[in-house]
């Protein structure tokens, strides 16, 4: 097949060869080689090299490549340009530019196709002149597309993804930009087959001339290693409003699940579910982050990646970190296909970068002979993340499951290696009718007044406190709840070197995935929260007063008096990153509450309602936000008073995350999104009556 005509590059000062199989037929005043003659020295007179092809690689192509394979490689080395574009992007892995070939080659679904850039790229030279972030769509006509969707590639930057007849679709990874020795690689898998448009006009110009040497890369391109890399990627994707300023969340992209979570030479490791195409659940891979206080981190390198053909080479889904005896572990769950099983992996250094995966994963080959675990259209069996411990020389591990017909379930294995897992029995099982049909991410958790049992049902994370018999090595529920009654979900803990059963969970966004693409990342960790079980064994929290450090102005009352019709205590206070503590005589009080985020024209607000007689709190979010984009019911909770009929509240404010804790027994987290920079004022008030607080405190936090 000979290549199409395409745009020649304007005005740019270089050379460019379009690329042929077969017959050398040139069309217009760019030359037009054969592959299979094609040698370095035929070479050494251009700039750049342009391939498109309307169908996929076929045996001829192939064989073409396989003879030109080293002349193009040491072309782009040298710093020439490659611009693959259509079926011509799998000869990126058939040369060796890239590791990972691509797992999706076929026609597009739909009538149109357009471009999804990333916010973290839309600097890049190839969109140069674009300005959005959905160009108009065109006809996707009959030329092949090639992209990666369930796999990622191991070498390339993905620059954008693909809409489909209007709607964004971006696990479709379509425009991918390498970096091969001196040169630049970039590949455009679909879009370009018809070029009627001017944007693709001038999307192809932009690539030719970008491959060819012109424009610079931004400081986003590239495998992130270094600190400056990490920054400029966070700088890429600020969004001042609404990302939180003290809440940890990843450089752009995407966050869920915090995974193992250790103290590890007096260092705070967080590793968490990363996606690095974007910011959507999809490709997810091992994030790190590394913090001397609790409240500062610095980025670190991703620890885990899929590794096509094995295992993970769909996923790199949670797990839990364990001390081998000296030697840092951890246990996760590798996708592939329809298949979740356990995996093992070992850090070669102290500092937790360096990992290395076991030849023997998976350690569990298949579900348990003999339970009916859960099937569904995404999983052969529901079975995945890990909870592990010692007990003597013996190992056991938690992985969370359902059992067909009956619930969720925490599955119970022994081992006395790491590596070699016999299944015992369920530990819990759950009625799929209250806490659902598949439990993700079970924690159990052992105080010296019993043992707390935690596991995320898809909506929240419900626990089970009683005891936990090391002997018979079976858990006897008692009493049950929720851990949190909000966006707060699959929690994971840890003992620190002070003793402390610190917890992390993923804090939900609660606006839609247009407006996460948007932003450019998606996804908060909460606060670490300090837990333990109360005389009466139930969970109660506790903030780490490391936490403390994020204080600056500080505002403080005692015996406020609040009246409905009276002033605004809190006025002068504007801040969209606040600690509040409030105590309240609340037997005898109607409704009272805060005011967060408020608007000078009161067109953007949030209310907390505590109403004490009723035992509940509402964070209101009718007024929130401008946008349509965002969830605007309301968050709720229910509330206890102390024994002497007070009640206290704790809330962080840090700009789109709230996190209330009520009398340090409930806990509320949820999010909002207002729309506008004013959105800045704070305020208290009582709705029916004058309220009496006995003590206030606001602390307007670092950002």
């Amino acid at each position: 097949m000979n290549a199409r005509d395409g745009p020649l590059l304007n005005d740019t000062p270089s050379q460019t060869a379009r690329l042929t199989v077969g017959a050398v037929d040139s069309t217009d005043d760019t030359d037009t080689l054969a592959l299979s003659a094609l040698d370095v020295d035929s070479l050494e007179d251009y700039d750049a090299l342009w391939w498109h092809r309307e169908s996929a690689l076929d045996a001829d192509a192939r064989a073409a490549l396989d003879a030109a394979g080293d002349a193009i490689r040491s072309f782009v080395a040298d710093g020439g340009g490659l611009l693959l574009t259509h079926g011509a992007v799998e000869a990126a892995s058939h040369v060796g530019i890239e590791t990972h070939a691509p797992d999706a080659i076929g026609s597009v679904d739909g009538d149109e196709s357009g471009f999804l850039v990333r916010r973290a790229y839309e600097d890049h030279p190839i969109f140069d002149g674009i300005g959005t972030l959905r160009p108009d769509s065109a006809a996707t006509g009959d030329a092949v597309s090639v992209h990666y969707e369930t796999l990622y590639p191991k070498d390339a930057d993905v620059l954008a993804a693909r809409t489909t007849d209007g709607e964004d679709d971006p696990a479709k990874k379509s425009v991918l930009r390498w970096s091969h020795g001196d040169g630049r690689v970039v590949g455009v898998g679909h879009g370009l087959a018809d070029r009627e448009t001017d944007l693709q006009e001038r999307l192809l110009d932009n690539c030719l001339a970008y491959v060819a040497g012109a424009g610079e890369d931004p400081a986003t391109v590239g495998r992130p290693k270094e600190r400056a890399a990490f920054e400029a990627l966070r700088e890429a994707v600020p969004d001042a409003t609404n990302r939180p300023a003290y809440h940890f969340t990843p450089p752009a992209n995407w966050l869920n699940d915090p995974n193992g979570l250790v103290q590890w030479d007096g260092t705070y490791h967080l590793f968490y579910q990363y996606n690095p195409a974007g910011p959507f659940h999809d490709t997810i891979h091992w994030g790190h982050a590394t913090s001397e206080d609790l409240v500062h981190w610095e980025d670190e390198p991703i620890a885990l990646a899929p590794d096509p053909g094995g295992p993970d080479e769909t996923g790199v889904w949670s797990g839990c970190f364990v001390d081998d005896d000296g030697t840092p572990s951890v246990l996760y769950t590798g996708g592939a296909g329809r298949d979740q099983l356990p995996c093992l992996a070992r850090a070669t250094d102290d500092s937790l970068v360096e990992w290395e995966k076991s030849p023997a994963n998976p350690l569990v080959e298949e579900t348990p002979a003999g339970v009916d675990v859960l099937d569904s259209i995404d999983w052969r069996g529901e079975f995945r993340d890990h909870c592990v411990w010692k007990e003597g020389e013996t190992w056991y591990q938690l992985i969370g499951s359902g059992i067909d017909g009956e619930g969720g379930a925490a599955l119970l294995f022994e081992s006395t290696d790491l590596v070699e897992w016999e299944y015992c029995r369920p530990l819990l099982t759950g009625d799929w009718r209250k806490t659902g049909p598949m439990w993700e991410c079970p924690e159990l958790l052992r105080f010296d007044d019993g043992a707390l049992l935690h596991v995320s049902d898809y909506a929240k994370v419900a626990y089970f406190v009683g005891e936990y018999d090391e002997a018979t090595h079976a858990f006897d529920p008692s009493d049950d709840g929720l851990l949190d009654h909000g966006v707060f979900y699959a929690p994971q803990s840890f003992e620190d070197d002070d003793g402390r059963t610190i917890m992390f969970g993923w804090l939900k966004e609660e606006r839609d995935a247009e407006a996460q693409w948007d932003a450019g990342w998606s996804g908060a960790m909460s606060l670490p929260r300090v837990v333990s079980l109360t005389d009466e064994g139930t969970p109660e929290y506790s903030l780490p007063e490391e936490l403390e450090a994020l204080r600056e102005t500080h505002h403080s009352f005692s015996d406020l008096t609040v009246s409905p019709d009276g002033p605004n205590p809190l006025a002068d206070i504007e801040s969209d990153t606040v600690e509040v503590k409030l105590t309240v005589d609340a037997d005898n009080v109607g409704e009272f509450g805060l005011v967060l985020r408020e608007t000078p024209d009161g067109e953007e607000r949030t209310v907390v309602r505590c109403l004490a007689q009723y035992r509940s709190l509402v964070v209101d979010r009718s007024e929130s936000s401008a946008s349509d984009a965002v969830d605007d019911s309301p968050a709720r909770m229910p509330i206890n008073l102390d024994d002497d009929g007070t009640f206290s509240l704790h809330l962080f404010l840090d700009r789109s995350v709230v996190e209330l804790f009520a009398n340090d027994a409930q806990a509320l987290a949820t999010r909002i999104y207002p729309t506008r920079a004013d959105s800045t004022g704070l305020g208290l008030y009582a709705a029916e009556a004058d309220v009496t607080v006995e003590r206030l405190d606001v602390w307007e936090l670092s950002r």
